[in-house]
């Protein structure tokens, strides 16, 4: 499989005559909710990014999964949430504008967490919602901190831990998409560009690398992508990326003493870059400051456009 270009879907034609059930379908929740960590499974790739720390996913991101019967086109969401930054409030739109080009939605509440009132935040929205709507209960492999309804139509118990949990809430899905053409040829399971996942991965890292509010103070701007062969014939991607932070203190922070920190999120980008792209990784990472790079509203429509 491979991510979506030109090329591909001229390639691939004739797969886009096949009829399945085919549709579009939203994932939505409060932040870890396990939105991105439920894609990743089921399609059995690196979709989206996942760390520990709430919010992570920042831009909507579509993960399709193909089957014999059926192409789903899920969008990974990002967190809704209360927040009047401009930041934020653009990230909360994302995820609001994905509800409307969807044929069904899949609410995700994380059952191991005590409700928060994002959850009636969330309700509310939906209130206004014309698709049908799924609850998903995950994490329900954990201790439920919640009562989950029993017995009910469209609520469903997951756990991605256990893939085999996965198959009533997919054959569900199915009965309510309707049947027509692929909307992308089979072998294709995300329409991301390399510059996107590249930077996605190095912003993982600064996640699970970091903490406090440096993870939410920075983007990642991949500048340079080049293609080359090695000597010995090996296909090279030489990289130029880097991370942009609000502050020159938060920018002594991601180098560290004698730049530890930086060498550490480098060489773990750079091994992840390898097994997904299947080709050896040159990668230059460096750190600039961006001062209140949170606040610019034009900067803010280029990283979520």
């Amino acid at each position: 499989m491979k991510e979506l270009n030109i090329q591909d879907i001229l390639a691939a034609t004739s797969d886009l005559t096949k009829e399945k059930k085919v549709g579009y379908v939203a994932v939505v929740g409060r932040p870890n909710a396990g939105k991105s960590t439920f894609l990743n499974t089921l399609i059995w790739e690196k979709i989206s990014i996942t760390s520990n720390i709430p919010q992570t996913t920042r831009k909507k991101v579509l993960a399709i999964y193909n089957d014999s019967d059926s192409q789903v086109i899920f969008f990974d969401t990002p967190w809704i949430h209360f927040d009047e930054k401009s930041f934020n409030k653009a990230i909360n739109g994302q995820a609001i504008s994905s509800l409307s080009e969807s044929d069904l939605i899949l609410y995700f509440i994380d059952s191991s967490r005590n409700y928060w009132d994002e959850e009636k935040y969330i309700a509310e929205i939906l209130e206004n919602v014309s698709a049908p709507i799924f609850k998903v209960y995950t994490k329900t492999d954990l201790k439920a901190r919640i009562a989950i309804p029993q017995n009910k139509n469209n609520v469903f118990e997951i756990s991605s831990n256990k893939v085999e949990w996965f198959e009533p809430l997919l054959e569900n899905i199915k009965e309510k998409l309707p049947t027509s053409t692929l909307l992308f040829p089979e072998n294709i399971y995300t329409k991301q560009d390399m510059f996107f996942r590249i930077s996605e991965i190095i912003r993982e890292k600064v996640f699970t690398n970091t903490k406090e509010e440096i993870p939410h103070s920075i983007f990642i701007s991949v500048d340079e992508i080049e293609e080359e062969k090695t000597k010995d014939g090996k296909d090279l991607l030489k990289i130029v990326a880097y991370i942009n932070a609000e502050s020159d203190s938060q920018k002594y922070i991601l180098i560290w003493k004698w730049w530890k920190l930086i060498a550490k999120m480098w060489k773990e980008s750079r091994i992840e870059i390898e097994q997904i792209f299947w080709k050896k990784t040159f990668l230059a990472l460096r750190v600039k400051v961006r001062k209140n790079w949170r606040k610019d509203e034009r900067l803010i429509k280029e990283i979520l456009k």
